[in-house]
């Protein structure tokens, strides 16, 4: 029985779209019969031979249900109890994950704010500091999100100069990869070379925005600077009881459904940002600006609160910062052309009215 209006469409999230396909085929395929419970499965073993192709031969995978869950354990293997991480001002652990990093983990986040997103070896260095003082929460382990929360991406060199300034300073290097398929579509490379290369030690790999059903995992790229994982799993609540559908799962984007739908995804921002700036270009579009770049699914721009309205009547998506008028539009991997040029007409009528 279906119960929603599948024409709708909108651009709030990625977090909207279904379950992609070719990932639900991958569950049903993975469905019949009997097999060990907790990951002691075939297709979790199988996961762990493609995790070590992609990451290295030391890489460790760990299936969990949300990203808040891949976060909150793999932050915690980091730390000392008396730990904190430093982390940008607009970091989903410090933003949407409602403290769960701190109330579950009981660490202390160092936020700093930054214009793009990015966190730098300068920026790091101004939360990285007071290791031997009592009186303050001792830094620990460094997050970063690839891509960003502003929709921007580290390369490789930039993901380097971050893990050897940590480094130098004690601290562990964690990548908060919920869009990591759109970074690795974008940048073009490996998998390996913007975390395993590039000195992650532990990364937070994302499935559900990019098709899968409510499966992300805990990679471990660097076993001597995590504890066991295995038991904060499990005692976080993370542990799933039919695992291999959800390594069914990681399995099918790892065969190319993954790169597929994000190379799509972002030509849909690409298509969308374009004609916009023609629109602004040639003058039949006025009163809309952009304020960060467009280098994967997300497109961000500012606008006046009273025609993001009028648009957001017709097409779904959230404000940013309503202060500065400005809104996030993301495109996901079910986007079509259709959509994004029928949300461009929206965009340009209550523009001009």
């Amino acid at each position: 029985m279906t119960l929603h209006d599948t024409s709708f469409r909108g651009f709030a999230s990625d977090n909207y779209a279904g379950i992609h396909p070719e990932v639900m085929e991958a569950i049903a395929a993975a469905n019949g019969g009997h097999q060990i419970a907790y990951g002691e499965d075939v297709y979790t073993a199988r996961l762990g031979e493609v995790i070590r192709a992609e990451f290295g031969e030391q890489a460790e995978v760990f299936p969990v249900f949300n990203g808040t869950g891949a976060n909150v354990v793999a932050l915690t293997a980091l730390l000392p109890r008396w730990g904190s991480v430093v982390a940008t001002s607009t970091a989903h652990i410090h933003t949407d994950e409602g403290g769960a990093p701190e109330k579950v983990a009981g660490l202390k986040l160092f936020v700093v704010p930054t214009p793009d997103g990015k966190l730098t070896p300068e920026l790091l260095a101004t939360e990285a500091w007071g290791m031997d003082d009592e009186h303050r929460s001792e830094p620990a382990a460094v997050s970063i999100t690839q891509t960003t929360e502003l929709g921007t991406l580290y390369t490789p060199a930039e993901v380097r100069a971050i893990a050897d300034a940590a480094h130098a300073s004690g601290l562990a290097l964690h990548m908060d990869g919920a869009r990591i398929w759109n970074a690795a579509a974008a940048l073009g490379v490996p998998f390996r070379e913007f975390t395993t290369d590039a000195g992650v030690d532990i990364l937070s790999f994302g499935g559900t925005k990019i098709g899968a059903l409510g499966v992300e995992a805990i990679v471990v790229l660097n076993p001597e600077r995590v504890s066991d994982i295995v038991r904060l799993r499990k005692t976080s609540m993370q542990l799933a009881s039919k695992m291999r559908f959800f390594s069914a799962q990681l399995l099918a984007l790892f065969d190319g459904v993954g790169l597929r739908a994000a190379e799509h995804a972002n030509a849909m921002a690409a298509r969308l940002r374009s004609a916009l700036e023609a629109g602004v270009a040639d003058g039949s579009i006025s009163g809309l600006d952009f304020s960060q770049a467009t280098q994967a699914n997300a497109v961000f721009a500012v606008l006046a609160n009273d025609a993001a309205d009028r648009i957001r009547a017709r097409f779904r998506f959230y404000d940013w910062d309503r202060a500065a008028g400005q809104v996030r539009w993301m495109t996901a991997f079910d986007t079509t052309e259709a959509d994004i040029d029928a949300f461009v007409v929206a965009i340009r009528e209550e523009l001009a009215r």
